[in-house]
């Protein structure tokens, strides 16, 4: 069992939905400050995730090699939404512009302290490498990974929240938040295009009643369902105290169910039933997709789009597990046929494929090793000597103060 200490920072998330970016760094040096000046055990080297504000405080006054896990740069997930080499849509005004300047310099300039960076996918490599042009080295990839035992575990059929969502209808599944880029609306469309007999599309996914985005997304696909003559219902689990937004869907065994927060029982009841026969992730470009790799472990086949980490986490061919495809409606509901269509032997052989893959590159051992081998060679490198850290620490002050000024 670890040991979890929780710091509480006392700088708030955000001001009225704004500088998440800002305070996401007083936050963690904060946590840095109490690490650095706390007396305790001293450390073979720290595992730094996703931020790299500290890197050049944990070096310089701890003496200590880090290892950083690089999810997604920052600079591009704040600017708008990426396409690979290019932005699809540019946010944000002049003064935001300005905020972003120091705080994309402090992001690149830390991130080239840490002794070896560490990638959770080639996509996300190959941008790192063409955003972070100051940073000579190549991350490491290790991909995220999943609890295998997590899915093999016995569903209780008579839970209500699992009788909510189950049927014995041919089901086609999509998993995952409800906001606008995560695109769900082209599985709606798609579905719209193929359905033939009594096959349903169940569509789960986090849903917060207080941001603005996921309110629209939600809406926007009930108004897709009702254009496409498709009826609906939206369920939440028996223990969620999230309101169900107002809607005439008061459908039995509606063509299209919505469930808001599902719980994990309800996650896997859906993965692994009988009557389940694919997986639907619509994201285009997405950094890793951890969804594709939970169906394929149920055995699942996947349809997903052809960007991003699924062109590294599913088999297009030879030996298939999934479909890749453009994200274009007519495109994927010719996608769905075939699938749906599958023979029981090539469904079954398909799942083989699709479970040992899933298991060999995205089991939690398999990232383990990659982490464990990453820490073990820091570690090897010996204690930081040197005052360079001193300068970086400067800088990074530094930005952080224009990114105030810009603010005030």
């Amino acid at each position: 069992t670890l040991r979890i200490h929780h710091v509480v920072p006392p700088f708030p998330q955000s001001i009225h939905g704004k500088f998440h970016i800002l305070f996401a760094h007083a936050r963690q040096l904060h946590l840095t400050l109490h690490l650095l000046l706390r007396r305790g055990p001293s450390y073979d080297v720290y595992f730094v995730d996703q931020l790299s504000t500290c890197i050049p405080f944990l070096r310089t006054f701890g003496k200590t090699r880090v290892v950083f896990y690089c999810h997604f740069p920052d600079k591009l997930l704040a600017n708008g939404e990426f396409v690979e080499g290019r932005f699809a849509n540019i946010k944000g005004g002049v003064l935001k512009r300005l905020y972003q300047i120091p705080m994309d310099w402090v992001e690149e300039l830390t991130t080239r302290q840490a002794d070896i960076i560490l990638a959770n996918s080639k996509f996300t490599s190959r941008v790192f490498q063409t955003y972070f042009r100051s940073i000579p080295r190549v991350p490491r990839i290790v991909y995220p990974g999943i609890n295998v035992s997590a899915y093999e575990a016995a569903v209780d059929l008579s839970d209500p929240d699992i009788v909510q969502v189950l049927s014995d209808r041919p089901t086609l599944l999509s998993l995952n938040r409800f906001e606008k880029k995560k695109n769900v609306a082209l599985a709606l469309a798609a579905f719209a295009q193929m359905k033939t007999g009594t096959t349903r599309l169940v569509i789960g996914g986090g849903y917060d009643h207080r941001l603005e985005d996921n309110i629209q997304t939600l809406a926007a696909l009930v108004s897709a369902a009702e254009l496409h003559f498709l009826t609906f219902n939206i369920v939440t689990p028996t223990s969620s105290n999230t309101p169900i937004p107002t809607f005439k869907c008061q459908h039995t065994e509606p063509d299209v169910l919505f469930v808001l927060n599902f719980t994990t029982g309800q996650r896997s009841a859906l993965l692994t039933s009988s009557s389940t026969l694919c997986l639907l992730y619509t994201p285009a470009n997405e950094h890793f997709g951890i969804v594709p790799v939970e169906g394929m472990l149920c055995g699942l086949p996947v349809l997903a789009c052809d960007s991003g980490g699924p062109t590294e986490s599913v088999l297009d061919s030879p030996e298939r597990t999934s479909w890749l495809c453009w994200p274009d409606a007519a495109v994927w509901a010719d996608a769905l046929s075939k699938i749906v269509a599958l023979s029981k032997e090539e469904r079954e052989a398909l799942s083989e494929r699709a479970k040992s893959q899933a298991k060999t590159l995205f089991g939690m051992e398999s990232m383990a090793r990659g982490i464990e081998d990453a820490l073990q060679e820091a570690s090897a490198l010996g204690p930081v000597e040197g005052l360079s850290g001193f300068i970086f620490i400067f800088a990074t002050l530094l930005a952080l103060g224009m990114a105030i000024l810009v603010l005030i």
